[in-house]
């Protein structure tokens, strides 16, 4: 590992200093590996320094710590950015208080567009199921869901991502090495194959309350947006919301039932403003990723996913090329003419497929 890495590494163990004052710090000496060097008699000096910012600078406990939490890194496949490095997500640098370093367990991806997803732990049937559906359908579409892999709703997120084939980052309120909760111990190998997860806080770190509201900056200032799903007036996805409005982005809500305390919090969001949402739609029009064209294709395929059975599928797919006498379907699909008649008019009856004069079929709009 980079020597230059063991100051970044102290730097960021240094929890009694805020992340405001950590960057004011950085900015005045320029690497960690200065202030690691400075004496008391000049951090005394500074105006930045009070007595309780010298005391963990000059802790030698933090500095006897860092090989062990080298080894930690190590041990979980992980890697540290520093906000120096060119991967470091560019929104996420420009934030108050970003992060110095963050510990990664995977790959992020320069430039990609994120959408948060949060929402309640305890969360209705409604609330999962529109937490997964939307993450998997803005998922396919190329969007990178960003969220929190707490029970509920941030779960379903991250699992509907996986779903779709693409990709999603967890951002933990504690270290990337520490499960929690720990039933999501396989959700959490699968976000890293295929995404990755985040943390400001050293391997080893517990997930203490204190560390969740703090990390929701880090999932707002991720994205592109925000998307409350079920949050009572006292959740914790508001906080989220509001680190996303004082940075400048963008907060959707799903409406719910106006009788659920669940509910509550973002039936309010979008009595102030936050922008209603009913499908992955409403965020890719936001996004303007809305291709008309394009959504058709994906909208369709999403759809035939649920198709009954494989012949069902195979005639469906054969049909995203275009409209196709039976004859033609029959040959590109390896099947009778009186077996694929048998399922056209399945798929008609379900709503899949139109029929066109002369025997022809085409995918319904």
């Amino acid at each position: 590992m980079d020597i230059d890495l063991k100051y970044w590494i102290w730097f960021s163990s240094l929890v009694k200093i805020s992340p405001r004052r950590r960057l004011k710090l950085l900015e005045y000496f320029g690497d960690p590996a200065f202030l690691w060097e400075c004496p008391e008699v000049e951090l005394k000096k500074l105006p930045i320094c009070t007595p309780l910012v010298i005391e963990a600078i000059l802790d030698k406990q933090c500095r006897s710590d860092v090989p062990g939490i080298i080894e930690a890194i190590k041990k979980c496949n992980g890697t540290i950015i520093t906000i120096r490095d060119g991967i470091y997500p560019e929104a996420l640098r420009n934030i108050p208080g970003a992060p110095a370093v963050l510990y990664c367990r995977g790959k992020l991806v320069k430039d990609e567009i994120c959408i948060a997803v949060v929402g309640s732990r305890r969360a209705t049937s409604y609330g999962l199921d529109m937490a997964k559906r939307l993450s998997r359908d803005l998922a396919g579409r190329g969007v990178t869901i960003i969220s929190g892999m707490a029970r509920g709703i941030d779960s379903k997120a991250h699992t509907g991502a996986l779903e779709a084939g693409g990709r999603t980052v967890a951002v933990l309120g504690c270290g990337v090495d520490v499960i929690y909760p720990y039933e999501n111990s396989g959700l959490m190998d699968r976000i890293c194959q295929s995404g990755a997860v985040l943390s400001e806080y050293i391997p080893g770190t517990p997930p203490i309350s204190f560390n969740f509201p703090a990390r929701n900056r880090i999932i707002s200032g991720l994205s592109q947006g925000v998307t409350i799903i079920e949050a009572s007036d006292r959740s914790g996805s508001l906080i989220t919301a509001e680190f996303a409005l004082e940075q400048g982005r963008e907060v959707f809500a799903v409406p719910g039932n106006i009788n659920s305390m669940n509910s509550s919090g973002t039936n309010r969001l979008i009595r102030d403003g936050a922008k209603l949402v009913t499908n992955a739609g409403d965020i890719l029009e936001e996004l303007k990723m809305n291709n008309t064209a394009n959504d058709n294709v994906y909208w369709k395929k999403q759809l035939l996913q649920n198709a009954m059975g494989e012949e069902e599928l195979t005639i469906s797919q054969r049909l995203l090329d275009g409209p196709a006498h039976i004859d033609v379907i029959s040959r590109d699909c390896g099947i009778s003419v009186q077996l694929a008649g048998s399922v056209l008019v399945m798929l008609e009856l379900s709503g899949f497929v139109e029929q066109l004069p002369g025997k022809f079929y085409k995918l319904a709009e």
